[in-house]
């Protein structure tokens, strides 16, 4: 089993960017122009290896190699958004790697690419890019080009032996839950051998609720792959498991002029089988609250003129501030009943969000994940 961790900084040291291996500061797939230059990248890889795993790395800066980590970014449905773009669209996983020197709530992002062996292409146009577009890696570079001639398989010994080079071991898995155990010692900490194999650990901040029991500040590990399962703050989760698998439901506080409610938004389970694999299912169960389009139409006005201040560099009074901290969940609203054009200006104030203070700015990357998710389900 390969150690996410090792893979990372065997990738970082083997050599620069290449036919294999990109490496990013970071991306932004909630916008057009960064979604359509990661399809671009995957497509790219994809083309140019055809019988071994490519890699991207996100959160390194590409001067140094310095590792600096992105947000923890948990969609489970990246290979929905592949799918839609890309004809002969290769197998994508993205996974969340956390290491020692960086905040909690930092991570470096991996995306493992594998190939389907057929030449992948745009499916339709994005951005500055057309349908039927093919690309490659030139080096350090994803380019457009023409193919005519059959792919060659030049990097397949390469990624196996950094591969080979990033496998697990006792002391790794060991290590790995003893500082899980001591960074997370507030947080309830625990763990569970499954298979005899497979070692699991989570914590959580435990509130009970009637005969229900949620945790706050979730972080769940799978430690013989150091990979971070789940990471959250905000949201509420209920945590349950057996000796096969590990269940996690998340909700999501969602609400209009402070009255909220805890809505179900996904059910993940890991399954755990004999023959040393797992396999992570997840099912979106979120329903969007409902509203009446009047009362929808004076807060989605009230929201713009909150924006609008904010362009001007206006100041806002007490009552405002306080609307602005609800300003991203109720755009949320308003898009999930049909506001269409309440998305662009949620996207529209994610500069003014993110300069007003960290709370706001948090608040908004939390409407923009749960959109994420059930855009792409």
């Amino acid at each position: 089993m390969i150690n996410k961790r090792l893979l990372i900084k065997n990738l970082l040291a083997h050599n620069d960017e290449n036919s294999f291996y990109d490496k990013k500061r970071m991306i932004d797939i909630s916008q057009k122009e960064g979604k359509a230059k990661f399809l671009k990248h995957v497509c790219a890889l994809s083309n140019s290896n055809p019988k071994n795993n490519s890699y991207i790395v996100i959160g390194v800066e590409d001067e140094d190699n310095q590792i600096v980590g992105v947000d923890f970014f948990d969609d489970s449905k990246i290979q929905n958004l592949i799918n839609a773009y890309l004809t002969n669209p290769p197998i994508v996983q993205y996974e969340n790697i956390p290491f020692p020197h960086l905040p909690d709530d930092k991570v470096v992002g991996l995306v493992t690419i594998r190939s389907i062996d057929k030449i992948t292409s745009l499916r339709k146009n994005i951005w500055k890019y057309y349908a039927g577009s093919v690309f490659f890696r030139d080096g350090s570079m994803s380019v457009p080009k023409v193919f005519d001639i059959e792919i060659k398989d030049v990097n397949s010994g390469i990624v196996t032996a950094i591969e080979n080079h990033s496998q697990n071991n006792i002391e790794h898995t060991l290590d790995g839950v003893f500082d899980f155990l001591k960074s997370r010692q507030d947080y309830n900490p625990k763990y569970k051998v499954f298979k005899e194999y497979f070692v699991l650990c989570w914590s959580g901040q435990k509130k009970q609720v009637k005969d229900e029991t949620f945790y706050s500040r979730v972080d769940i590990k799978l430690i013989n792959e150091q990979v971070r399962l789940f990471y959250s703050t905000l949201d509420e989760v209920s945590i349950s498991y057996d000796e096969d698998s590990f269940k996690i439901i998340e909700y999501v506080n969602l609400g209009l002029q402070n009255s909220y409610k805890y809505y179900p938004l996904e059910e993940t389970v890991i399954q755990f089988s004999d023959n040393v694999s797992y396999n992570i299912e997840t099912t979106l169960l979120f329903e969007a609250p409902q509203y009446d389009k009047k009362v929808l139409h004076h807060i989605y006005n009230a929201n713009n003129a909150i924006l609008d201040k904010l362009k001007k560099g206006m100041s806002l009074n007490k009552n405002e501030v306080q609307d602005l901290k609800n300003l991203p969940a109720t755009y949320l609203i308003c898009y999930l009943n049909l506001f269409h054009e309440a998305i662009d200006k949620l996207h529209e104030a994610k500069p003014f969000l993110k300069s007003f203070n960290e709370e706001t700015y948090l608040l908004y990357k939390e409407a923009v994940r749960i959109l994420r998710k059930v855009k792409y389900s």
